[in-house]
């Protein structure tokens, strides 16, 4: 049985890849997701916003005595008032030793020159693979949707000149139109799509009457936008399909993949089930290929896309125009009391 895959020109021995986040700094745990099956890994993000709030904050304590009299102007010099991603560099290099399976580097910047200039470091420190992590969050009234999405193409076709591994691109939903979007991007160059971000976002504690930012980790039911926008893509673009977001058990992966996406993303299941549930997805995967006779993955990947379904209105605003007239049904489940 093969369950092999393509994924941004990389052959994978599976479709399973490991998110990024805060466990995969930790090389134990690294090889612990590799033993398990992993097929690749994404390292946790590099946050240009983070560096320059470091720089700030060290600027801040290194200056608080200078110019206490006329012989005291400053106490340090001030080359080391600046700090850079050599230490995160550094990591990501020793992390990449430590393994046989791909490597995927995961970037956010914020100027043009530091989006370049840190994608070219991460391909010298070994990424197999980029995946620019777009994540913008508008603020300003003033900004017009359209001026985001061409700074966004801008830095794909940007990346692209910088670097000679392959790019892929993590979106948040929330364009107006994710296909066109990604339809752009495709044409830029952007090897492959990841669908979709995680965005986290603010609460309120209303007893200490502060906001707090609680880490959330996705729910099951969280994987149908992914699933819907695979569908859709498969075989619409050039680029590989990866989804992302409430991918927990095989058949989770197994419905992805006969949306159309070339392989799934995935965090929570770890956080929740530790890093042998990996091996537990495999197992799904294969048992439900065996019980169906598929002999590898290509074999059933976008049977139920848009372009294969036999349901014209599967992935149509139809499908919920007949959810909610058949909405009765729900009491069937949930009687009233």
């Amino acid at each position: 049985m093969d369950i092999s895959t393509k994924y941004l020109g990389l052959t994978l021995k599976n479709p399973l890849i490991v998110g990024a986040s805060n466990l995969v700094t930790d090389i134990d745990m690294l090889k612990k997701l590799e033993d398990a099956g992993a097929s690749a890994i994404v390292y946790k993000s590099l946050f240009e916003e983070q560096i320059q709030l470091e720089n700030l904050e060290l600027y801040q304590n290194l200056t608080d005595y200078n110019e206490r009299h006329a012989e005291m102007i400053n106490l340090f010099p001030e080359n080391i008032y600046e700090s850079g991603p050599e230490e995160f560099i550094s990591k990501f290099a020793a992390a990449k030793k430590a393994l046989s399976i791909p490597l995927i580097a995961s970037l956010n910047a914020v100027y043009d020159e530091t989006w370049y200039a840190y994608a070219k470091k991460l391909e010298e420190a070994g990424a197999d693979a980029l995946e620019v992590n777009f994540y913008a969050v508008p603020i300003d009234f003033d900004v017009d949707g359209r001026g985001i999405q061409n700074e966004e193409l801008d830095v794909i076709e940007g990346i692209k000149k910088s670097v000679s591994i392959p790019v892929s691109v993590k979106l948040s939903p929330y364009y107006t139109n994710p296909l066109y979007t990604i339809s752009e991007m495709d044409k830029k160059g952007a090897d492959g799509f990841v669908l979709f971000n995680r965005l986290f976002q603010p609460d309120i504690n209303i007893d200490l009457e502060k906001h707090h930012f609680p880490y959330n980790l996705s729910h099951e039911q969280d994987n149908r936008l992914a699933l819907r926008f695979a569908g859709l893509l498969y075989s619409n673009i050039e680029a590989s399909i990866c989804a992302s977001m409430g991918i927990f058990n095989g058949a989770d992966v197994i419905k992805m993949i006969l949306a159309g996406a070339d392989v799934v993303q995935f965090v929570s299941t770890i956080y929740k089930n530790g890093p042998k549930q990996i091996t537990k997805m495999l197992e799904e995967i294969e048992a439900w290929m065996a019980t169906k006779q598929y002999e590898s993955l290509n074999d059933f990947k976008g049977k139920l896309s848009n372009k294969n379904t036999k349901d014209p209105f599967a992935y149509r605003r139809a499908q919920y125009v007949d959810i909610l007239m058949k909405s009765d049904e729900i009491f069937k489940n949930y009687p009233m009391r």
